[in-house]
């Protein structure tokens, strides 16, 4: 329909307000978007991509980072480093002060490091007391990389780089979301999309920062649809990862032995694998209440939710040869955490350990060594581990 003569100036001259409006608005995106790359460049020593820390579900509004020394990535003042990315967004969904609120971290380093392993110790909690209780997933695709509630961390070989002068054998790079909270949590962890873009920031910052310390591998894309880490632990007769061994081996049907598992998947790649065998309530209750009538001295009440437990991991790898307290090769126990084996698994050392939790221990009536070799072999199967070594068994009978 034609616009009447009288009409046509009026519509044309508004027409033209809002385009000029519109460019405005756009420009006016254009220059936000570009300041908060710049922002993230800045803090992240332009390793960590910036548009998909932007994608992230709380990185909206004005997006700013650490000011201080820490908080900042500089590759020449050594390894680890992270840098820490602010937006309003997280802040008005939190209700800050401030009006801005700490949403993400980039992190990393290279290997070996000055870092100390340490499993849990006999006093650790290692379940949550409260709220769902998650285990650390492995990414998948062919990649060393774990999933947790808030983040993913990657690993990347690296035999040419070097790293302040030092020659390195491998790198890693970790993204985690810090708004953990609703509404940008979903029971307990983050998103699906959010747990997908994580992803891909931390193997893009590890070939980021390959590229950076010449090394000559990089990691290939992560997989997609990354699923939700399952709740835990669940019935023992259920197991299906990474302590199948114990279903199979029949132990919960014992007395006294733990009824329940917190697992993850098994991957072979990864440089920190573990199994969690756990005593629900009721069964650490009546474990106690037997015991307890038959001693002059027993341990407190388990009145926590998976006070009672047994934890026992596999480090690989460098992370192997800086487990607190163990020696590659050799086997033996620790008073800080327990007991632990060695092996080499495609040329790799291997230190598998196990912890039981304060007060259980003191109630077994039967040593748990079996349970021991059980996973040390279980683990060696599935890795195509040699040069099995295992702690003799008069560690387990108090004689240590």
């Amino acid at each position: 329909m034609p616009v009447p003569q009288r009409l046509r100036k009026p519509v044309i001259s508004l027409a033209c307000l809002v385009a000029v409006v519109a460019i405005g608005w756009s420009g006016t995106h254009v220059w936000h978007t570009w300041r908060a790359h710049q922002k993230i460049d800045e803090a992240c020593a332009g390793l960590v991509p910036a548009g998909r820390v932007l994608a992230l579900s709380p990185a909206g509004g004005t997006i700013s980072h650490r000011t201080a020394e820490e908080g900042t990535i500089e590759l020449d003042a050594g390894m680890p480093q992270d840098c820490e990315i602010f937006s309003t967004k997280a802040g008005e969904a939190y209700r800050t002060h401030s009006g801005e609120r700490w949403f993400f971290t980039g992190a990393v380093g290279v290997l070996p490091s000055d870092e100390t392993w340490k499993p849990e110790d006999w006093m650790d909690r290692p379940l949550r007391d409260q709220g769902p209780n998650y285990p650390d997933e492995p990414l998948g695709g062919g990649i060393a990389g774990v999933v947790t509630n808030s983040g993913v961390t990657v690993e990347l070989p690296c035999a040419e780089g070097k790293a302040s002068g030092q020659s390195i054998k491998a790198l890693w790079a970790r993204a985690t979301l810090e708004a953990r909270k609703p509404p940008f949590t979903e029971d307990g962890q983050v998103t699906s999309h959010d747990r997908d873009t994580l992803a891909r920031i931390a193997v893009d910052t590890a070939n980021n920062l390959a590229e950076r310390l010449g090394c000559a591998d990089r990691l290939p894309a992560p997989p997609e649809n990354i699923p939700a880490l399952p709740k835990g632990p669940i019935p023992a007769a259920r197991a299906e990862g990474t302590c199948a061994w114990y279903r199979e081996g029949g132990f919960a049907r014992q007395d006294g032995f733990p009824d329940q598992v917190l697992e993850a998947r098994t991957d072979g790649k990864l440089w920190d694998e573990r199994c969690l065998l756990v005593l629900s309530g009721a069964h650490a209750d009546g474990l106690w209440r037997d015991e307890a009538d038959t001693r002059h001295h027993h341990p407190p009440h388990p009145d926590m939710v998976g006070e009672w437990w047994v934890s026992l991991h596999t480090y690989s790898g460098e992370q192997a040869k800086k487990v607190a307290e163990t020696v590659p090769g050799k086997a033996g126990h620790s008073d800080d955490f327990g007991w632990w084996a060695s092996s080499v698994c495609d040329g790799k050392p291997q230190i598998h350990t196990m912890t039981t939790a304060y007060g259980y221990e003191e109630l077994r009536k039967t040593p748990f060594e079996q349970v021991f070799r059980a996973y040390v072999s279980d683990v060696a199967a599935r890795r195509d581990c040699t040069d099995t070594t295992l702690p003799a068994s008069s560690t387990f009978h108090g004689d240590h």
